[in-house]
């Protein structure tokens, strides 16, 4: 596959805050790719630069086939960007906010018309089209953006934490529009999180960055083979007869030296569980012993972080109710 994104060495300072720091990276198309960390890791100002929004100080990157430092205006052909803020007019229909968008992207008439109907239909929103956005819930503003975004066809969209503030209901929605976008348009996504579901739900590769500097890129799951080992738990039939030769087998053919076995359960350390679970019902039948129930925890991408950086990223940062409480003092201020 083509690299639609490459990026290399993107730096951005501001005074002496380093907030990006010679970062490089490629993206594919059709790719869902995140970028997760925690909040003023370099996230938003990342996609702020590789949207031309931003210039960077030092390195550059190639979007869609055009550089963001000598081509800003082509680039902004080639994507769509969903901001972390809601930005639609809530004075306005989604069908207006969706009008005056496209008016700013040069479609006219019928084909206007065309594609924000479409698009309206898509997150669901078309029979809402005629009422003012106030009206909206936060959930249905963000598809409002997401459809917006996609206005132009662009390439690329840019999500910046997408769902930062909306309940988990509302979240799970969201993402099954992400998901909607990849497998019916082929569109490739550079998605900014500092949700550890979101980032594995959706992303074909994550780089995890900190402090401005990207520390590891993989897939979820090959992040996580870099924690170590997943814990099985085996429920067997106590009344088989074999059981001691089937853990001595297990030590032998799974290679797990960390099993242990207490009435009819048995624990056992492995590495990259969903390979191995196979192989353990397999053994089972062959020794006679009758598996009632089988069990795995895995590494999450938060135990990845730990093991980086010795912390972790704290999923309070981005509550409901902090980013309420955060929305409030900023109303206030600006009464």
């Amino acid at each position: 596959m083509d690299s639609i994104i490459t990026v290399r060495n993107l730096t951005k300072r501001f005074g002496n805050l380093v907030a990006v720091d010679h970062i490089s990276f490629d993206i594919e198309k059709g790719e869902i790719f995140g970028l997760l960390g925690p909040n003023g890791a370099g996230k938003t100002t990342t996609i702020h630069m590789l949207a031309t929004i931003l210039k960077p100080d030092e390195g550059t990157a190639i979007v869609a086939g055009h550089d963001i430092r000598k081509e800003p205006k082509e680039v902004r052909k080639k994507i769509g960007i969903v901001f972390q803020d809601i930005t639609v007019d809530r004075a306005l229909t989604g069908y207006e906010n969706m009008w005056i968008s496209g008016k700013l992207y040069g479609l006219r008439g019928k084909e206007l018309d065309t594609r924000i109907r479409e698009l309206l239909e898509f997150v669901n929103l078309l029979e809402w089209k005629d009422v003012q956005v106030r009206k909206y819930s936060g959930g249905m503003m963000r598809r409002l953006e997401i459809a917006r975004g996609l206005l132009h066809e662009p390439e690329i969209l840019f999500l910046d934490e997408p769902t930062l503030g909306l309940d988990p209901q509302t979240r799970a929605n969201v993402w099954s529009y992400i998901m909607r976008l990849k497998k019916e348009r082929d569109m490739t996504i550079l998605l900014t999180t500092h949700y550890m579901d979101e980032a594995e739900k959706l992303s074909d590769r994550v780089a995890i960055i900190d402090h401005g500097k990207i520390i590891a890129l993989d897939t979820p799951d090959g992040l996580k083979n870099m924690v170590g080992e997943d814990i099985v738990y085996i429920y067997v039939d106590p009344r088989s007869l074999r059981i001691g030769f089937f853990i001595n087998k297990l030590k032998e053919i799974i290679g797990s030296d960390s099993i242990s076995f207490s009435r009819n359960m048995i624990s056992l350390s492995i590495k990259n569980a969903p390979d191995n679970i196979p192989k353990i019902f397999l053994l089972a039948n062959q020794q006679g012993v009758r598996i009632t129930r089988l069990e795995y925890t895995r590494a999450s991408l938060d135990d990845v972080f730990l093991k980086l950086t010795g912390r972790r990223i704290r999923d309070e940062e981005g509550s409901f109710r902090d980013f309420m409480r955060a929305r409030l003092l900023r109303f206030r201020r600006r009464r």
